[in-house]
């Protein structure tokens, strides 16, 4: 037995050697474009904000319509969630099979689908034209993509904050008499509000970097992704570098904030790291 374990163990050491590093080639080729990209564009990304009327307007506009659109997607998407982890109910799987089904869709059929709902020709199109509304082409058909693509997102970690919360606690305020909203308000609620937070601001992140779908529904006015594929297209990759840098460092600001959120949390540990 000790022969074999023997023999073994130089294959084991090879094993892990490949998987070491497989696993840094694998991060190399995640971490490097973006390092790049930012060593290469970043200060004259952030440079060019000075003096670059169209793409403070784009980033100013990327800000709102994916602030906006996170929170339409909070308001529609907590009691859906909440319902999919806490009420089983006929259909469930099918619910939850079909919410998830933006994130499978290529984006740009995404937009396809969403023109032929929300465009002018549509049925509701005309009707919310008919009150002065106009979806494509405006700031609303940008919110729209925004949250078609990334609500799905939010969805699936407010379910499983909801999960995670320990049913015995909510038990225990109904048998004080509380009504259900109130035992959502004062017990569910505050135990789920950092997993609740933290999906927001991944929607948030994603909402940000949309284009596929946006480019199809909405390309005027522009958002930072769209404004970078434009220049790209029109003047050649460095008048685009310095947008997609500033895109990338506006992206990291959401990956920093829930890394911090998720070291609060476990330097807090049980029930006070959850609590508000």
């Amino acid at each position: 037995m000790n022969e074999t374990s023997g023999r073994r163990r130089p294959l084991y050491r090879a094993a892990s050697v490949g998987a070491l590093a497989a696993a840094a080639l694998f991060v190399l080729f995640l971490a490097v474009p973006v390092v790049q990209l930012v060593a290469v564009a970043g200060g004259s990304g952030l440079a060019k904000l000075l003096d670059d009327a169209e793409l403070r307007d784009a980033l100013a506009l990327t800000w709102l319509t994916a602030s906006v659109a996170t929170l339409l997607g909070v308001v529609g998407g907590t009691p859906l969630a909440w319902a999919l982890a806490r009420r089983p109910f006929r259909g469930r799987a099918v619910v939850a099979a079909l919410l998830d089904l933006p994130l499978l869709i290529p984006h740009p059929a995404a937009g396809i689908a969403l023109l032929l709902v929300l465009g002018r020709d549509s049925a509701a199109g005309r009707a919310l034209l008919a009150f002065g509304l106009r979806v494509a082409g405006s700031p609303g058909g940008i919110v729209a993509a925004m949250l078609f693509v990334s609500a799905p997102l939010f969805i699936s970690g407010a379910r499983e904050a909801f999960a995670r919360v320990d049913p015995r606690y909510e038990a225990v305020a109904r048998t004080l008499g509380d009504p259900a909203w109130r035992v959502f308000r004062r017990v569910t609620l505050p135990l789920s509000m950092r997993g609740l937070v933290a999906a927001a601001v991944v929607m948030w992140a994603r909402a940000v970097s949309e284009f596929g779908a946006i480019v199809v529904l909405t390309y005027n006015p522009k958002v930072t992704s769209v404004l970078g594929y434009d220049r790209f297209t029109s003047y050649g990759l460095p008048e685009a570098l310095p947008v997609a840098a500033v895109l990338v460092i506006l992206s990291l600001l959401p990956l920093s904030f829930l890394r911090a959120l998720r070291y609060e949390r476990g330097m807090g540990g049980g029930l006070a790291a959850v609590a508000p």
